[in-house]
């Protein structure tokens, strides 16, 4: 079923994006026919994942032309909309290169723009397929066992955060295809339960059997020897091989060097920024301090704390054992950068 979800999808006039903040509970649609809208979409977390706002991205430059044309606006109002839409968060690269994919077309007019746009959602789920089938190859070639293997995977990274099919979980739905894979430890993924919400939802609706778990657990499931992988996605890409993803991912890499296990990193070309040269340039994005000082509106630490909430970590590159793109596998901690192999 999950490999049928459309996360973002042009509806004619607009976007429909699946509201990712109701889920598990609630399946419903957004319409999004203005770019306030979208923007709020993207920074609350309606739409998530780097490959899944880059495709809103990509579509809200439409979608600002749409607008354009119906509420008059001037040549500097629809480049600043598309700035705001571009910005709307700071860490994904692929929210800032898909915008400007498709802003490069906007002088041939609203067609070519959403021709354009199109292609980058088409090209999202054609990379998703490759990386999932190079993935599991690697992986199956490395673990030397032919019994199936136990992945740990951190955040969601299926088809509710990309344009269709997964990164990280694209991997672990082709082991699953293969007859390849025992479980799946799902971290729960602090402060907003992506984990728990929305990969523990996606890996029900294929059948595959997973225990979710807090992110703390995750480094003693690690080294009592419970798995055989990690499996994550990224927002971005340094040219080292340094990896922003969903807080709590380092702890993730750490556990697994000190395990002797394989860290994969899965994630598109278009997540690999090689202007960015190491990980100390990634712009880590602060969200606001309520998401850890409450739960469900209720306060929970002391009214005189403060909150530390960080949505991204850096992984340094040496503890990269491998990153899976649609052109292939890089083993990173090895010495194959993207830097080098990407250009």
């Amino acid at each position: 079923m999950s490999q049928e979800l459309r996360a973002v999808d042009w509806t004619g006039d607009g976007l429909a994006l699946i509201d990712q903040t109701l889920l598990p509970h609630r399946t419903e649609t957004r319409s999004v026919r203005d770019v306030d809208t979208l923007v709020d979409a993207i920074q609350r977390l309606v739409v998530r994942g780097a490959p899944a706002i880059g495709a809103a991205g990509a579509y809200g430059v439409a979608l600002a032309l749409v607008q354009a044309e119906r509420e008059r606006w001037t040549d500097a109002q629809v480049r600043d909309a598309i700035a705001r839409i571009r910005d709307a968060r700071p860490t994904a690269v692929n929210l800032m290169v898909c915008v400007d994919r498709v802003a490069a077309r906007l002088p041939e007019g609203l067609d070519a723009v959403l021709e354009e746009a199109a292609a980058v959602q088409r090209e999202d789920v054609e990379a998703n397929r490759a990386m999932g089938a190079s993935g599991a190859d690697w992986l199956l070639e490395k673990a030397g066992t032919d019994r199936p293997l136990r992945i740990l995977t951190h955040c969601n990274t299926g088809a509710l955060a990309t344009a269709g099919w997964g990164t990280a979980l694209g991997v672990i739905r082709e082991l699953h295809a293969r007859g390849r894979l025992e479980v799946v430890y799902a971290d729960e993924t602090r402060p907003l339960l992506q984990g728990s919400r929305l990969t523990a939802w996606e890996l029900v609706q294929e059948g595959i059997a997973h225990y979710v778990q807090a992110d703390g657990a995750a480094a003693g499931t690690i080294l009592r020897g419970q798995v055989d992988a990690a499996i994550v996605g990224a927002d971005r890409i340094a040219a080292n091989g340094d990896t922003a993803n969903k807080v709590g991912t380092v702890g993730v890499a750490l556990a697994c060097a000190d395990a002797g296990i394989p860290f994969l990193v899965a994630a598109p070309t278009t997540t690999v920024d090689l202007d960015t040269k190491t990980g100390d340039e990634i712009h880590i994005e602060l969200r606001g301090e309520d998401e850890v000082l409450e739960w469900g509106g209720v306060r929970t630490a002391p009214a005189e704390s403060r909150g530390h909430n960080p949505a991204f970590d850096v992984t340094p590159g040496r503890l990269v054992t491998a990153l899976v793109t649609e052109r292939g596998v890089l083993e990173v901690s090895a010495g194959q950068l993207p830097g080098d192999h990407l250009r």
